[in-house]
């Protein structure tokens, strides 16, 4: 299937959509293989504006639909690599191995990026695209950290919602790729942490 979708349908907080939770898939027909496809094109177009970023992952509810579905790079080092892994109705069965603070950011959340803490091992289970059950053992950190950023969005949860109270947690994105130190008191401006 063909999207016409691009960047400017990733929806971006203050939106109180992405703070709704998603429903489960029942049914993986045409409507859910579309909107599959028009993640993924919303996502690679992101990228293609973005010289120091890669689209590592993106949730269904970034595009503005609320069901429980997916997307995750298959290849992070590699932008020539455009496949995705498709994850419907993701679920952490377990979290493992210790609790780390490392770098986060969002498609929906601007040049921002947080120190978050995450579990270092998840076990996540699934469906893929035909209906079968996908089982996962985070082979990494770092994919645990992706995991556990992209299920918390089908729960309605923002990463900055972890650390809405750290005032020393937050870095903005330069030009030039580097993160910086970013006052907590512009962050509370921005309007995007919960509760306001």
């Amino acid at each position: 299937m063909k999207s016409n979708y691009t960047r400017k349908n990733i929806i971006a907080l203050p939106d109180p959509q992405l703070r709704r939770k998603s429903a489960r898939v029942r049914t993986i027909d045409a409507k859910i293989l579309q909107l599959i496809d028009n993640m993924i094109a919303a996502a690679l177009d992101w990228e293609d504006s973005r010289p120091h970023e890669v689209a590592v992952a993106l949730a269904a509810v970034q595009i503005g639909a609320l069901e429980r579905v997916i997307i995750i790079r298959k290849n992070f080092d590699d932008k020539e690599n455009k496949k995705f892994l498709v994850l419907i109705n993701p679920e952490i069965i377990k979290k493992e191995g210790k609790i780390t603070l490392d770098s986060e950011g969002c498609l929906s959340v601007k040049n921002l990026y947080g120190q978050v803490p995450r579990h270092e091992k998840v076990r996540v289970r699934g469906l893929d695209i035909t209906g079968r059950e996908i089982r996962l053992k985070s082979p990494d950190p770092f994919i645990a950290r992706i995991l556990q950023h992209e299920i918390d969005h089908c729960n309605g949860i923002c990463f900055v919602d972890h650390i809405a109270d750290q005032q020393d947690a937050f870095s903005i994105l330069r030009e030039d790729g580097e993160l910086e130190p970013y006052p907590y008191e512009k962050v509370v401006k921005m309007g995007i942490l919960p509760d306001e």
